[in-house]
């Protein structure tokens, strides 16, 4: 013997409630265009949904409409803490709401999953946190399918993650006197689209300061060669280097200690994303941390605007990121 719960209401049961015909009830709550509904009418309808506990079948919607209704969400591989898995979390909760499937792509060398994702599951688009790169970027661009991260033109709502980081970073050391930047990459060449980002903010916040062109350079992550490049950076008259993230500016601390230098004296040096390896390292260093929770609930707002499902409440994002002031500056 089997026990199964009361009926799922219908669309034929909301129809009956509201006293007009399924046709209208799917109008209705599809907001569909170019429908003339009276306000009345249309108000019957949404009451009678919401009494009977009404919820449509999106997923099937989406396949009906011709639509595979999957989202591609590629997770790329940098330390950001559990602000990435956050972000995926919440983004495949609000979109379940929708009918719609968030598939977690993770970041490979060569993009293989993502191109494979892209010609298997045909997503009505494609998310990350990052821009994508190499093949799978290319496949993206290839089968014409949108591409939303946070610092695309499209998330208005976060505004542009990285001018406003760019911002906060130079204008801290310009309060301190520094006018000659550089900008260190890392040399792993996955992470290189990563720091393109952060250091176009960097360059417009410079520029808008009427300061020299910012000094750009690698350094291996082993630190094999991080003594000679900073060397070159204060020959050249740089007295301070925005890191790409935090991990490389421990590098360029290093470098500056087996090349006799002084950090903040000689050189100072600021990362982004605020490790707790940054608070011991020496000098411990100055960074930009984000606030996870700020993040997730913008971009994830953001994100369901853009795929076509706006929120009632727009979420701010002026606490997305702070300084936090050590001394290595």
């Amino acid at each position: 013997m089997s026990v199964r719960g009361p009926a799922r209401p219908t669309k034929a049961d909301v129809a009956r409630l509201a006293k007009v015909s399924t046709a209208t009830v799917t109008y209705v709550l599809n907001d569909v265009a170019g429908q003339t509904i009276s306000a009345q009418t249309k108000a019957a309808v949404r009451a009678a949904a919401q009494e009977l506990g009404y919820r449509p079948n999106l997923a099937a919607r989406n396949l009906a409409s011709g639509g595979s209704g999957v989202v591609l969400y590629v997770v790329p591989r940098i330390s950001l803490g559990e602000l990435l898995l956050e972000v995926g979390s919440r983004l495949t909760t609000a979109l379940a709401r929708h009918g719609v499937v968030l598939s977690l792509q993770f970041e490979t060398d060569d993009g293989r999953n993502v191109v494979d994702a892209v010609a298997n599951l045909n997503p009505i688009a494609v998310t990350s946190v990052f821009p994508l790169s190499g093949p799978a970027l290319d496949a993206v661009t290839q089968a014409r399918i949108p591409q939303i991260h946070l610092g695309s033109a499209q998330l208005h709502a976060m505004g542009s993650l990285h001018l406003t980081i760019g911002e906060m970073r130079v204008e801290h050391l310009v309060a301190r006197g520094h006018r000659r930047l550089a900008f260190a990459f890392s040399d792993a060449e996955r992470l290189r689209p990563l720091g393109e980002y952060w250091l176009e903010g960097v360059r417009v916040a410079a520029a808008a300061r009427g300061l020299p062109d910012v000094a750009v350079g690698s350094v291996a992550m082993d630190g094999t060669d991080a003594a000679e490049v900073v060397a070159g950076w204060t020959a050249d008259g740089v007295t301070a280097v925005c890191a790409l993230s935090d991990e490389v500016a421990l590098v360029c601390l290093h470098g500056i200690r087996r090349a006799g230098l002084r950090c903040p004296e000689d050189l100072a040096v600021m990362g982004v994303d605020a490790t707790t390896l940054g608070a011991v390292s020496a000098p411990p260093l100055t960074s930009v941390a984000f606030d996870a929770e700020t993040i997730v609930d913008v971009s994830v707002a953001a994100m369901m605007t853009e795929l076509g499902y706006p929120s009632v409440r727009e979420p701010s994002s002026a606490n997305v990121a702070r300084l936090i002031e050590r001394a290595s500056t």
